[in-house]
């Protein structure tokens, strides 16, 4: 059987994410062989934000506070959490969410979902929607204001 030990865990971060989504992640689900379900754990510098504020239309996501104390915006308002807290977000607008860290300590969650392709991700706070492949070539982000007949184009 594999494990990870997660307090041994080290962090990937991507240098073109902007100032205030600088977080750190480590995805577990394919280093353990998993495909329908994942685990990531983010590591949260203070004033960071592992994404902007959205909902998935395909998958259900659970978080769990591991260290420190980040801030949880729903559609209920924002609330700090607490380590060993954990919540869930359902599919569609009821389950938005924006996972950051307001507080001066630097702050560990691990997000679990069901893994879902192709799948949708909707952006309220930017009018965006994007539509998830599994096939980075295929995936598009657009704005909703954007979006065109369904016959247009069509002969």
């Amino acid at each position: 059987m594999d494990s990870i030990r997660i307090h041994e865990l080290t962090f990937d971060y991507d240098p073109a994410d902007p100032d205030g989504f600088r977080a750190g992640m480590a995805r577990l689900g394919p280093r353990l062989g998993a495909t329908d379900s994942g685990v990531t754990i983010y590591e949260l510098p203070p004033g960071q934000a592992i994404c902007p504020y959205h909902y998935e239309y395909g998958e259900e996501e659970w978080l769990l506070v591991l260290d420190g104390q980040p801030s949880v915006r729903t559609p209920d308002g924002v609330e700090r959490l607490a380590p060993g807290a954990l919540t869930f977000f359902p599919r569609g607008p009821a389950g938005a969410h924006q996972v950051r860290n307001d507080g001066e300590q630097p702050a560990r969650v691990a997000m679990f979902s069901t893994v879902v392709l192709p799948t949708a991700t909707a952006y309220p706070d930017s009018g965006k929607v994007g539509v998830y492949t599994g096939d980075p070539d295929e995936d598009l982000i657009a704005e909703r204001a954007g979006g065109v007949d369904y016959y247009r184009g069509e002969a």
